[in-house]
């Protein structure tokens, strides 16, 4: 299962002056399903270890790359990035969870250099849930569609909309736009989205 995304309220949950910031791609960090650390790199599988397109098992303490006809497959890469998630692009709107890739010296690697450089793969199941779509309550980013519920101390995490997960959802993000000026009068909780319209318009659920 992957654990939701949490984003962080700047100006407290109190009507139309909170606002939230997604995370980015690092938050899900735990072993599992829900990230952590790829600490075996089969040869063979790629010019890459876990390249775009590529598929991981999922583990209790680390993921192996697999073929993807595998019966152990169980995620496949939708975007690679080498160095740390905090300097590096933000994964796909669609990522259900990201895989942490530790900088790695194995005896023999896919090409030969004996290394295998720190990283981070963008991860969608193989098959639903996905947590990453819109409502399904997880995954690294929060986008249109999502729920999210104050967790205390000024935070708000994600949530399924369908009310299934392990909180009610209490404000979904209806719209994103490109100031915050732009959301409609409804809104009580802004969230910040990233991209060409970081703004997201939230508003209570009934």
């Amino acid at each position: 299962m992957c654990v939701p995304a949490c984003v962080l309220v700047v100006s407290g949950l109190v009507g139309c002056d909170a606002l939230s910031t997604s995370s980015g791609p690092s938050e899900p960090s735990a072993s599992g399903a829900s990230g952590g650390t790829a600490s075996t790199a089969p040869a063979g599988y790629g010019a890459v270890f876990l390249g775009v397109e590529e598929c991981s098992s999922f583990g209790t303490t680390s993921f192996t790359e697999v073929p993807c006809t595998s019966e152990r497959a169980a995620a496949r890469v939708v975007a690679r990035y080498d160095g740390k998630v905090a300097d590096g692009p933000s994964c796909p709107a669609n990522t259900d969870f990201v895989l942490h890739i530790s900088e790695m010296r194995p005896d023999s690697d896919e090409d030969g250099d004996g290394v295998i450089p720190q990283g981070y793969a963008c991860m969608r199941k193989l098959e639903p849930p996905h947590p990453g779509d819109p409502g399904g309550g997880g995954g690294p980013r929060t986008v249109v569609g999502d729920c999210v519920y104050s967790s205390g101390s000024g935070q708000v995490r994600e949530t399924a909309c369908d009310g299934k997960g392990r909180k009610p959802p209490e404000y979904k993000v209806m719209s994103s736009v490109e100031d915050r000026s732009q959301c409609p009068a409804s809104t009580e909780l802004y969230v910040q989205l990233g991209g060409t319209r970081p703004v997201g318009c939230a508003r209570p659920v009934y």
